[in-house]
């Protein structure tokens, strides 16, 4: 599996110093940022798996940053960083919708199980595969292609893989339009026509060699939206 990404956003160079030290040293890719223009930026832009989110900033402060990342990237797991006397700002951080906060002074220990704990739980936790095996062959999201087991092949895109990853991770789960907006997109999906997906659906069906007619691999559920079907021998 390949390293996460976390973005750490903290002013005060000491601590910011001690959690990258401390997350490259448990083997995590670290990026970082010192203030709110920066932060935002970065933390709007992706390219990581958790944030890391100081409440106090110079420019945008962190709620400010939280309520940008949640519109844009709703699924991305946050853990806000804040000083002891804070409570106000702590429970405004859970309603805008952090999963997670650590109260300043903290301990490695405490904020890697605070970091470990919501990963698992993540819903971005799909978009790590690497493989997606289907009927009739797998698709290599390292080397951007899917194979057939009669020895053909096609190429992805970057969004394809995306898509594909998205709906693979909740294999077997009916997904709406409006989530796959959402969480692959990252858009909202009353500013914008959701027969995009359907769009997209239809070319990763016809690079899978599924029946446009009759599909068997991304399947549609009337009413619901699409659903990656389940492995033979798998409920």
């Amino acid at each position: 599996m390949a390293k996460r990404t976390i973005l750490v956003v903290e002013d005060d160079r000491s601590i910011r110093d001690g959690i990258v030290d401390a997350l490259q040293f448990a083997d995590y890719n670290v990026i970082s940022a010192a203030d709110g223009h920066d932060g935002m930026r970065m933390a709007v832009r992706g390219g990581y798996d958790l944030l890391l989110l100081d409440l106090v900033l110079p420019g945008p402060g962190g709620l400010e940053i939280l309520a940008e990342v949640r519109t844009s990237r709703p699924t991305i797991p946050v853990i806000i960083l804040t000083a002891r006397g804070d409570e106000s700002d702590r429970v405004k951080g859970l309603k805008l919708g952090a999963d997670d906060y650590v109260v300043k002074p903290f301990s490695v220990k405490e904020l890697m199980a605070r970091i470990e704990a919501v990963m698992r739980r993540s819903p971005e936790r799909p978009l790590d595969m690497e493989k997606i095996a289907f009927e009739g062959g797998v698709a290599d999201m390292a080397r951007r292609e899917i194979r057939f087991n009669n020895g053909k092949q096609s190429e992805l895109s970057d969004r394809e893989i995306e898509l594909m990853r998205y709906l693979a991770g909740n294999r077997g789960r009916a997904i709406a339009r409006e989530e796959i907006l959402r969480r692959v997109w990252r858009l909202d999906p009353d500013k914008i026509e959701t027969r995009t997906i359907d769009m997209h659906i239809a070319r990763l069906r016809e690079k899978l060699g599924d029946d446009p007619d009759d599909p068997r691999i991304i399947q549609t559920v009337r009413g619901k939206g699409y659903m990656f079907a389940p492995l033979k021998g798998q409920a």
